[in-house]
Parts: C-alpha cells; sequence; structure tokens
C-alpha cells in the first residue's frame, strides 16, 4: 500500500496541475531518501515538469531543460505519499523532499514518507531505462491477453505470488491480488499452470476490472494513503475479502473468510476459492527466477 490505483491517482493529479510548471527550488530533508541522483539535484532548478506517468506502483516525473531531459521516479512503497503544500500531514517532520514550483496549479510537490520504505530516483534516460528494465514487469492495464495467457501458462508458480511479483506483473499489492482472486474464484495457491484457458481469461478480465474500478473510485484509503489533493479513497468500501477475517462470505455460500500467513496474509473463502495448491515457496522460487530469465532474454 499504496498500490496501482493509488500510484495511478496520484500521477492523474500531478499531470493536471504541475504539467507546465517550472521548478524554482529543490529541498532534500535527507539524502538518504534520493536513491541515486543525489549529485544531480541542482540541474532541476529552472526545469520544467513536461510529463508525470506511473510504471507500476512508482510515479515518474520528466523534467526538461536546455534541450535535455531528466527524470524522478517516486517509490510509494509502504507509506508514501506525494503531496501538494495545501494537504496536511499527520507528522510534517517526514516530509522528505520538496519541489517548489512557479507557475503551474500548486507551488510545491512535497514527497512524505514515514516509514521510508520507498525512495526517490533522480535520472537521466539511461538511469531510467535501467530502473524500469529491473524493477517492472507487464503493466496489468495494458497487459494482453495471449501475453497474459502465455506467462500464466509458463509457471507452476502460485496465483497471488505471481500476480503481486513485480518484475512479472507491475503494480498489484496484497489488497488487489485477494480482490481478483475472490472474484475469480481462485484459491491464492493455486498453480498458475494448472489453469484452462478460458479460466485464465476470466482472470484477465476481472484483474483490468478490479483495478479500473479502484482507480475510478480514488483508489483504497487503507492505514495513511491519500491523494495528492488530500482525498480518500472510496474502494475500500468495495473490499470483499481483503482484511474481512471471520466475516460471511459476500456470496453468502454458508462459509466464513480465512487469512493464512505467509509471504502476506491471504484472504479468501474456502468453499468459493476451491483449487489445487502449488509447489513449494522453495520450489516455487526456482520457476519465478526461470521465467525472469526467459522474460530478459
Amino acid at each position: 500500500m499504496p498500490e496501482l490505483p493509488e500510484a495511478e491517482v496520484a500521477a492523474r493529479q500531478l499531470r493536471e496541475r504541475v504539467v507546465g510548471a517550472t521548478v524554482r527550488d529543490c529541498w532534500v530533508g535527507r539524502d538518504d531518501i534520493v536513491r541515486e541522483g543525489l549529485s544531480s539535484v541542482a540541474w532541476y532548478r529552472e526545469s520544467k515538469i513536461t510529463g508525470v506517468e506511473r510504471r507500476g506502483k512508482s510515479v515518474i516525473l520528466t523534467f526538461a531543460r536546455d534541450e535535455h531531459a531528466r527524470f524522478l521516479a517516486a517509490e510509494l512503497g509502504m507509506t508514501g505519499l506525494l503531496v501538494f503544500r495545501s494537504t496536511p500531514t499527520k507528522h510534517p517532520q517526514h516530509t522528505h523532499f520538496i519541489l517548489h514550483l512557479d507557475g503551474g496549479a500548486e507551488p510545491e510537490i512535497r514527497y512524505w514518507n514515514p516509514r521510508r520504505f520507498g525512495r526517490l530516483s533522480l535520472l537521466d534516460q539511461a538511469g531510467l531505462d535501467r530502473y524500469t528494465a529491473r524493477r517492472f514487469g507487464y503493466d496489468p492495464l495494458t497487459i494482453s491477453l495471449e501475453e497474459f495467457l502465455r506467462l500464466l501458462g509458463s509457471t507452476r508458480s502460485r496465483l497471488k505470488s505471481l500476480l503481486m511479483h513485480q518484475q512479472v506483473i507491475a503494480g498489484i499489492g496484497n489488497i488487489y491480488a485477494n480482490e481478483i482472486l475472490f472474484r475469480a474464484g481462485l484459491h491464492p495457491n493455486q498453480a498458475a499452470n494448472q489453469l484452462q484457458e478460458k479460466v485464465i481469461a476470466r482472470l484477465y478480465g476481472i484483474m483490468g476490472e478490479v483495478l479500473r474500478e479502484a482507480i475510478a473510485m480514488g483508489g483504497s484509503s487503507v492505514r495513511d494513503y491519500f491523494a495528492p489533493d488530500g482525498t480518500e479513497g472510496q474502494y475500500k468500501r468495495r473490499h470483499l475479502v481483503y482484511a474481512k477475517t471471520g466475516e460471511p462470505c459476500p456470496n453468502d455460500c454458508g462459509a466464513v473468510i480465512r487469512r493464512s500467513v505467509g509471504e502476506r496474509s491471504s484472504f479468501y473463502c474456502p468453499i468459493c476459492q476451491r483449487g489445487r495448491p502449488s509447489r513449494s515457496a522453495k520450489q516455487q522460487k526456482g520457476f519465478l527466477q526461470t521465467l525472469l530469465k526467459s522474460k530478459l532474454q
């Protein structure tokens, strides 16, 4: 958290309000919040913001100056936010980076991150290419059905782990993986290559449906998340299984939602989401590594 829908909402708000603005100054509160490119901070002063996009769970801003371009990649991590100056945060001391702007609808963009699992990277084009190549797999909103069929058919990895593996499919985290699999009627530990093509096609459709619904509703405000302008995402009201342990299944099947603990908690209905378990975590890791190697070749 935040995941793809929340990052997409942030990117859209930033795109609407700061593209065209000029950077008057950059303030860095903690050097360790900048993973790469700290020495290039001065370049961004007097540059113009020319674009904002989302990749996976990250928001990437593009800057132009003297016919050259550089980028700021903001990893939101578990608690990171990009906010405008007028948006209050609980603990202002956790604001670690500020872009002071002229000529746009907002005077500042602030990066707030109390737990600092996310980082910022200041990159040139070659650095951005390396950054995206090592971090992001297919985007779940643009991957084709043919690519999705091939991806799932080539691995025995567990479905939930596969959906959340950022170098395979970028942007889905624990909240949306649980919601997608419940709607699809698939167990989190189901082996991907045991699914029939029609089932994979249904999962593909539901994946896009859930993510687009969440974006339209501003994402899910779980824990400290809110959009740059301070609005809370309302999709949490549509969560069917996430964090609903012990509650009745929404399908009225008579079961209650269970929680299993692995690397991340899974929430599922034992009746509506029956499935054959995949291999052990150790074996699964080997299949994912093989899959990633083949993808990069």
